[in-house]
């Protein structure tokens, strides 16, 4: 390659990289003007656009910590136990389906596996009248009991699919090993299946995690005293429909929500890709 052509190379590289920068910037400025506008005084924060604070100011954050009826504290807590729960049930009761139709054979495995990917088709509003009709039933309205029980019945359909797919990819000589040394399907699936199983148990988890923490229409349909809120679901108590909304408070508790995300996905990124690639693919 003589000079001109490493010039011009050199030059589609610069172009490419600052279209790609610029193109982040924007994608990005709204989240930036988000946490600049947590440390703004109210009257600053819609006429000012920069994404630089004039100071570090904690002000907005110590009252709106404060400022509903209940404490952050204890919408955090919500939010962190309804997440919790809410992955452990996805991954053992996921997980088990998971295995009953990737390894095990019984009679209308085929149809039962179609009808399951059926349901990934259905908007959550189709089944929402008779779910909350059945909770009302059961009592369980106002409660955590709606948004964490069906998880342990392996309703997300789409879990399922990915567990699938990845323990298809387990070399079925390992079953047969184990059969013949005595093991049981259930004994295969906790020795052998779940250490193996790791990238898409940790996918799983995460994206669990991910959802249930940014759920604002379950909790909202289910919960009814504050003190139960989640965080999505307390951030909207700051948004007045007088018009008198306290928006520097509400951007900072915003701040401080996405923070236990950020966090997860930053710790666990590598999880998560390595368990959608191999998800996809035979090992």
């Amino acid at each position: 390659m003589n000079t001109g052509d490493e010039g011009n190379a050199i030059i589609r590289t610069l172009l490419r990289h600052g279209l790609l920068l610029a193109a982040s910037f924007v994608m990005l400025y709204p989240l930036l003007w988000m946490v600049a506008s947590a440390f703004k005084p109210e009257s600053a924060i819609f006429t000012d656009l920069s994404i630089i604070p004039p100071s570090l100011d904690p002000k907005n954050f110590r009252e709106g910590w404060f400022a509903l009826q209940s404490s952050f504290t204890t919408f955090y807590w919500n939010s962190f136990v309804i997440a919790i729960l809410v992955v452990i049930g996805n991954l053992m009761s996921c997980s088990l389906t998971a295995y009953a139709f990737a390894r095990l054979e019984f009679r209308w495995k085929q149809p039962l596996f179609a009808l399951m990917l059926g349901t990934l088709m259905l908007p959550y509003h189709v089944t929402l009248i008779p779910q909350y009709v059945l909770f009302l039933q059961l009592g369980w309205i106002d409660t955590i009991l709606p948004l964490v029980v069906p998880k342990y019945l392996a309703a997300d359909a789409f879990f399922i699919f990915l567990m699938v797919q990845f323990f298809r990819g387990i070399p079925r000589e390992l079953d047969e090993a184990a059969q013949m040394d005595g093991c049981s399907p259930w004994r295969i699936y906790w020795k052998i299946i779940m250490p193996l199983s790791l990238p898409v148990m940790a996918t799983a988890g995460i994206f669990s995690f991910l959802w249930t923490w940014n759920d604002f229409f379950g909790p909202l349909i289910y919960l009814n005293d504050s003190a139960n809120y989640t965080v999505p679901l307390a951030l909207r108590s700051f948004v007045d429909a007088t018009g008198t909304s306290a928006w520097g408070q509400l951007f900072a508790m915003s701040t401080l929500a996405i923070l236990p995300i950020f966090l997860v996905f930053l710790v666990f990124q590598r999880l998560i890709i390595e368990g959608v690639a191999m998800s996809g693919m035979k090992r």
